[in-house]
């Protein structure tokens, strides 16, 4: 959660506000990245297990961060610096002088430092999911790019590119260079490189040297091994999101520098804005002022940090509340699974549980075996207690003395807690868990549970979780399974390949299929469980169809839960199975299956489930997100389905795209995104997420997406061209999935205020369209887009708005007044599907416009914007802004497509050819004509 997305209830807001009174400090003890007196505090940088122990890295990270900090602070015209900085160090480093984490972890971190394998590109970036202005997820740096100087020409010094990246991440800002529109035609009608500012200054380069632009253009794009490089020495000093390698640059664009014609992601996603107007719209800025006097901030500290042995303990509830609807048995069944299967080796564990009053039911206890896990599972509870009070700071302060029994404080330690009950005191302990140094991931049964109980989790950096009181849900499953240790090593992680549940009538089945690709399969388990008492009758087969029943399953009778751990690796393909109800009443049965890497060579699949925000309030909808990839690779194509849970209404399923359209910011990037606003009720709501790939398709996209700084080829010095090494490519192959995959992950909870009585009104226009593109076609311009839905992303809208202007200023501020485009023939089509629509340039060339401020009528450009409207007359907002060109190039001959000059150059060739043979005939008739002449002369003459 970001820091302005927070939007909790009202009496966690009274809580902190009593914090800040009492103790100012406290706030920024587990609330993350935070501005205070114009200094960041909590940066958080984290470095992964798979790097290498290298003080080197260290010592260039503080160097980076130092020169960085005064850099952003001049930029920012003295607003911001940073203050103080941690570092997580990884537990596999040897080296012992670092201090013991508290609530810091690798998921955690706002800058990761990372050498997975497939990655071989060393640019830096930042994933950015959301749109202009909001914040990004991590900013991402190779061990490479830290250690390696020889980087430094390509890239600039990191401090420069550190704050590139930050601006990507802090405010939502978008890169001002193209590598795929690397120019445009202006609205003079002049050939212009993508740049910010224009006034960056460089030369057209071709495989033999400096050359004219046009030799550098065919069809509109560059011909190949031509580029534009740029002067070494500039005097422009805008913009850090274009190219921050320049010693000039120490500005963003401003609203006098920046050239809204670029066809630059800024323009695209920010409406033509400058950087520095979103900047200065931030929340950062908006609560600060410029600080006063002519003096430097103070360098920034930094605190190393290091995990420890990694310390659990669950905190569950058994006041009578948890007898009802059978939450003690989802407890018993889903705690289990979480001791035997899903928490790793060596991690020390503890349980305690509690009513009005807490207990110690379990003293910490290191697991190294089977049979470590099974004792620790005969301390769960077996039955509910009689009270129905529950006191939730009594059972996290008997928590406390479990995990610090180990080395005296509960710093890094992890909390799992489980309750049903409503307790009106919950606040008392929220100073407690705030600076106990401990995470505490907190799950929810039911409609009644404490309502601010995420409180907790918010405080302190962990997961919140809501279980609905329905059985055929595995939502509890998911939840414990969700919870790792947070080192961020995806080889030792457990990865959930499937999760269902079902209500089956006696004598039917729950028959289902789960593939095993072949980037995991160690210690891979199937976890069955059921309602009602016996075990239903299973039939699990694998690819080679050898068969596995109930017998072949570990079962424990008390919590009905069946178990069957696979030895070895499992065999990669379509496990197919059968869950038989022999009992006489209807039963809910579950299934879930997980497993870990297979090899160490390879990153398995991966989804990642989240929502924008914690809560909201009607009409607001919240966004879906799920990230699919492998190591860093977006996995493209695949079938991405959220099911959200509701307190008491049915489950609600939600079709996720990576479609550059709607929720989606960037297409093919691995995200894949959807509105939500499909509220039953006030309460809180379960998602989870279910991600699906067919086999034998190519599904790795060939690049890591993400905002990522500019690496130049080269400049010109002192009038020479100075090339820099090449760029190591990020390109990969596609790969070719034998066998698909499956991936299922648990994204939380969230809650909804304001929710009407049905029916709902109408409130919910269509989306924002945002990949408008133009594009001439002799007489015609072409349109294309996404289509929109009736309400934001889903359904079909009624109608478009297509408008068309001269004067990029009038489309942008005065839209509704620009040229109306005739689109009667128009119908929107089911939204998410691609949009064509062509009008002639003729009609509006030939049109007149008022120009604003006496703006004479010279420019050959048109600028292009639509919005939607639906049935009830809503419209969404006005799109990104499209442009074209109604003329050919200025300065040259009318340009060709390639295969018109290759045509061209063999007919003049043939013609060529045609005339030298030519030639030669009516040369050799003339020289025989002559020579018969001659001849006949001589004859003439011997008579």
């Amino acid at each position: 959660m970001t820091h302005r997305d927070s939007e909790g209830p009202v009496c966690s807001l009274k809580f902190v506000i009593l914090l800040v009174a009492l103790s100012p400090e406290f706030l920024f003890l587990g609330a993350g990245l935070q501005l205070r007196d114009n200094g960041y505090d909590g940066l958080l940088i984290a470095v992964n297990p798979q790097v290498s122990e290298d003080q080197n890295l260290i010592r260039n990270i503080k160097e980076m961060i130092t020169e960085a900090s005064f850099y952003l602070f001049n930029a920012t015209k003295r607003r911001v610096f940073f203050r103080n900085v941690k570092i997580l160090i990884p537990a596999t480093w040897k080296a012992s002088n670092y201090s013991k984490v508290k609530q810091e972890s690798y998921e955690k971190a706002n800058v990761i430092v990372t050498d997975w394998y497939g990655a071989h590109g060393d640019d830096p970036y930042t994933l950015q999911y959301r749109g202009c202005g909001k914040e990004g997820k991590y900013i991402h740096f190779t061990s490479e790019f830290l250690l390696n100087d020889g980087l430094i020409a390509g890239y600039g010094s990191r401090g420069k590119v550190f704050v590139h990246e930050w601006a990507h991440f802090r405010w939502g800002v978008f890169d001002e260079y193209n590598n795929e529109k690397p120019f445009y035609i202006n609205g003079q009608s002049q050939i212009e490189v993508t740049r910010c500012s224009s006034d960056i200054a460089g030369i057209f380069v071709c495989e033999k040297g400096p050359c004219p632009q046009e030799n550098c253009i065919i069809s509109k794009i560059f011909q190949e091994g031509c580029m534009f490089i740029y002067n070494s020495t500039q005097n422009a000093t805008s913009s850090i999101m274009f190219m921050q390698s320049l010693s000039s640059v120490v500005d963003f664009c401003n609203a006098s520098t920046h050239n809204q014609e670029a066809p630059n992601p800024q323009n695209q996603m920010c409406s033509l804005r400058s950087v520095w107007d979103v900047i200065t719209d931030s929340d950062d800025f908006s609560n600060s002022l410029p600080m006063s006097g002519t003096e430097l901030p103070p360098p920034p500290t930094f605190s190393l940090v290091q995990a420890g042995d990694r310390v659990v303990c669950l905190v569950l509830d058994v006041s009578s509340k948890m007898a009802e609807a059978d939450r003690l048995l989802q407890l018993q069944q889903a705690a289990e699974f979480y001791l035997m299967q899903i928490v790793e080796i060596h991690t020390f564990v503890g349980i305690a549980s509690f009513h009005s009053k807490g207990e110690i039911r379990a003293q910490l206890h290191q697991i190294n075996n089977d049979d470590d896990r099974k004792l620790l599972v005969s301390h769960l509870p077996v039955t509910a207690s009689a009270e129905a009070e529950t006191s939730v700071c009594s059972g996290l302060k008997k928590g406390f003395e479990v995990v610090e029994k180990l080395n005296g404080k509960a710093f890094g330690s992890v909390m799992i807690l489980v309750t049903s009950g409503d307790d009106d005191h919950i606040t008392n302990c929220f100073l407690t868990a705030l600076s106990s140094g401990s995470t505490i991931h907190t799950i929810a049964l039911g409609s009644s549970t404490v309502k601010n109980l995420e409180e907790l989790s918010r405080l302190t950096g962990g997961l919140k979780f809501f279980v609905p009181d329905k059985f055929n849900s595995n939502s509890m499953i998911d939840a414990f399974s969700r919870i790792s240790s947070g080192t961020g090593d995806i080889f030792q992680q457990h990865i959930q390949l499937e999760s269902t549940g079902e209500n089956v009538k006696p004598q039917h089945q729950l028959k289902n299929a789960v593939t095993v690709d072949d980037s995991v399969g160690n210690d891979t388990t199937f976890l069955v469980t059921w309602q009602s008492s016996g075990p239903p009758e299973v039939m699990l087969f694998d690819p080679n169809g050898r068969k596995y029943s109930i017998d072949d399953f570990i079962t424990n009778l008390a919590f009905r839960t069946a178990r069957l751990w696979i030895p070895g690796t499992a065999k990669p393909g379509l496990w197919t199975y059968a869950l038989n109800n022999t009992h006489h009443s209807p039963q809910a049965l579950k299934v879930t299956v997980t497993s870990r890497a297979s090899r160490s060579a390879m990153p398995p699949a991966t989804v990642e489930a989240f929502v924008e925000r914690d809560s909201t309030h009607f009409p607001h909808p919240l966004m879906i997100y799920a990230i699919v990839r492998k190591g860093f690779y977006p996995i493209l194509n695949a079938t991405v389905t959220a099911t959200i849970e509701p307190e008491t209404a049915d489950p609600v399923m939600l079709k996720l795209f990576d479609d550059g359209a709607g929720a989606d910011v960037t297409k093919n990037d691995g995200i894949y995104s959807r509105y939500f606003f499909s509220f039953a009720a006030n309460g809180r709501y379960s998602l989870k997420v279910h991600v699906n790939r067919s086999p034998s398709i190519s599904t790795l996209a060939h690049s890591i997406p993400g905002s990522h700084a500019m690496y130049v080829p080269g400049y010109i010095t002192n009038g020479n061209i100075q090339m820099n090494a090449p760029r190591k490519s990020v390109g990969r192959s596609e790969e070719e999935q034998k066998w698909g995959f499956s991936r299922t992950s648990s994204g939380g909870s969230f809650s909804v205020l304001g929710v009407p009585a049905d029916p709902h009104p109408d409130v919910f226009p269509p989306c924002k369209i945002i990949d408008l593109e133009a594009v001439k076609e002799e007489e015609e311009v072409v349109l294309s887009w996404t289509a929109p839905g009736e309400d934001l992303d889903q359904g079909q809208a009624n109608s478009y708005e297509i408008r068309v202007s001269k004067s990029l200023q009038k489309i942008q501020d005065d839209f509704s007044n620009a040229i109306l485009v005739n689109t009667s023939k128009l119908n929107p089509q089911q939204a998410g599907t691609k949009e064509i629509f062509k009008f002639s340039s003729e009609l509006f060339t030939n049109r007149p416009e008022h120009q604003p401020d006496g703006e004479a009528q010279k420019s050959h450009r048109i600028y292009m914007a639509i919005r939607a409207v639906d049935r009830n007359s809503l419209k969404s907002a006005v799109s990104n802004i499209a442009q074209a060109s109604l003329l050919i190039l200025p300065n040259s001959s009318p340009v060709l497509a390639r295969d018109d000059l290759i045509l061209k150059g063999v007919l003049t060739a043939i013609g060529i050819i045609g005339i030298i043979c030519l030639t030669i005939v009516v040369t050799h008739c003339v020289l025989k004509r002559k020579k018969r002449a001659g001849k006949k002369e001589n004859e003439t003459k011997l008579l």
